[in-house]
């Protein structure tokens, strides 16, 4: 009969917050927490922060600007707070473009290297405890309630005990670990994800001539993909691409792929078998799609792939089951909140068959509420990011780069107050966290 063994002395911390996961979100509410006066641990499985938009090399920040029909009209700014401020950071650094037009509103895509510099900094200067390349595989409960986690270090395994722990896994990790309610995307059936790429060697001066400043490539590349995929020369399951332009020099930022399964199916990344499939097919596409864009994208003819994600975006797995839901009319209708914590001007994407099908918010934004993040049941724990309480369709809107930036603004002062005053999460109001929010910039009633 064996056991299982692992003779590397453990060790133990404690601390007043903890948050899981390094991505928009848990760096945001890390930072912020800490910027409070409130002990904090960062806990990132990878040996840097960002999350998606970074290992997934999602490249853009996505959710900053009101979405318009009139294309002659600038950028609206509507969101602020903690992602304006990583905006004017990255500027600084030269680390992010100004706004790309997206169908009917603005990206901004960012270096992800300087992303890593940034966040390693701001980090630092806050005053946050980080712990790279360490995975949480357990959680401490007590009754209902998390106390902390145990985490997998090279060093040996961690025991980490907290006030309050803050899941900004993307995948509501601690919450399926403590056996509390999740939910999985459409009665089951997740968004497909994605392996995004980088190409170098671009004629940027004739790929805009040609192709125009939305990075929605038209009618007649789509066109031609089509083409070739049903004549076999390649496999191009996706016809609707997008190419960004960088803050590098003759490089374009690549959401092509259409990650699926063999068998059709659209892949579950909380799946194991699924999520190396998913890897090995994305990287196969991404040699499909490069060999296209040289042969029939005007200024790539002598491009070539400079990066591929580390890890194959993931637009949706587990959320919570929170306080609150946000539904889908709440974001068809734009509507807005007391309790409403984030703002969101961003477009439901949703990403099946061959073409991306986007539903815009036109001249408005909607407000996401702070139940979102607080579990219906379990104490000592709240959730920052994609992982929120929210519908199939909702989902597909809230999820992207900016509103996890408010999200974990949001989280962040929330758990101060939740530490500070030896409160229970679910004992906090929304309406006195927006407040708190619009102190730091958030402009949330403005």
């Amino acid at each position: 009969m064996f056991h299982a063994k692992d003779q590397r002395p453990a060790f133990g911390i404690k601390t007043a917050g903890l948050v899981i996961g390094g991505g928009a979100a848990g760096m945001s509410a890390a930072i912020t927490a800490a910027r409070k006066g409130v002990g904090v641990v960062l806990v990132e499985r990878y040996g840097f922060c960002g999350g998606a938009a970074v290992a997934g090399l999602s490249g853009t920040v996505c959710g900053l600007y009101a979405a318009r029909d009139n294309r002659e009209r600038r950028p609206e700014q509507v969101v602020f707070g903690f992602a304006d401020e990583f905006v004017r950071r990255m500027e600084r650094a030269g680390g992010i473009t100004g706004p790309i037009r997206y169908g009917k509103t603005f990206t901004r895509v960012h270096d992800p290297l300087v992303w890593r510099k940034i966040a390693d900094g701001w980090l630092q200067e806050a005053g946050v405890k980080i712990f790279y390349h360490a995975l949480a595989t357990q959680v401490l409960m007590e009754r209902d309630r998390v106390e902390g986690v145990k985490v997998w270090t090279k060093q040996g395994l961690c025991e980490i005990r907290a006030k309050l722990t803050i899941d900004a896994s993307g995948d509501a990790d601690l919450f399926a670990m403590g056996g509390l309610k999740t939910v999985l995307g459409n009665h089951g059936k997740v968004q497909n994800p994605t392996m995004i790429f980088r190409i170098q060697g671009v004629d940027m001066e004739r790929f805009l001539a040609v192709h125009g400043a939305d990075s929605i490539m038209g009618e007649g590349v789509m066109n031609a993909i089509q083409a070739e995929h049903s004549k076999r020369r390649r496999y191009l399951p996706r016809s609707k691409v997008f190419l960004f332009p960088t803050p590098r020099k003759n490089e374009l930022l690549c959401n092509a792929t259409r990650v699926i399964g063999r068998d059709g199916r659209e892949l579950n990344p909380l799946i194991a078998d699924d999520l190396t499939e998913a890897e090995i097919e994305g990287r196969r596409q991404v040699w499909e799609y490069a060999d296209f864009f040289r042969e029939h994208i005007a200024g790539c003819e002598n491009s070539y792939v400079n990066d591929t994600g580390v890890q194959v975006g993931v637009r949706q797995t587990r959320q919570i089951s929170g306080t609150c839901t946000l539904t889908n009319e709440d974001v068809v209708r734009a509507r807005k909140r007391k309790d409403g914590i984030a703002r969101s001007p961003w477009p439901i994407e949703l990403h099946s068959g061959d073409k991306p099908h986007l539903h815009w918010v036109l001249e408005d934004y909607y407000e996401v509420p702070f139940g979102c993040f607080v579990p219906e049941k379990g104490e000592g724990l709240l959730a920052a990011g994609r992982c929120l309480s929210a519908q199939h369709e909702a989902m597909a809107s809230a999820r992207v780069t900016a509103q996890c930036f408010s999200y974990g603004q949001a989280i962040g002062l929330a758990a101060v107050v939740a530490v500070q005053e030896n409160l229970s999460p679910r004992q906090l109001s929304g309406q006195d966290i927006r407040s708190l929010l619009n102190r730091e910039g958030a402009a949330l009633d403005s």
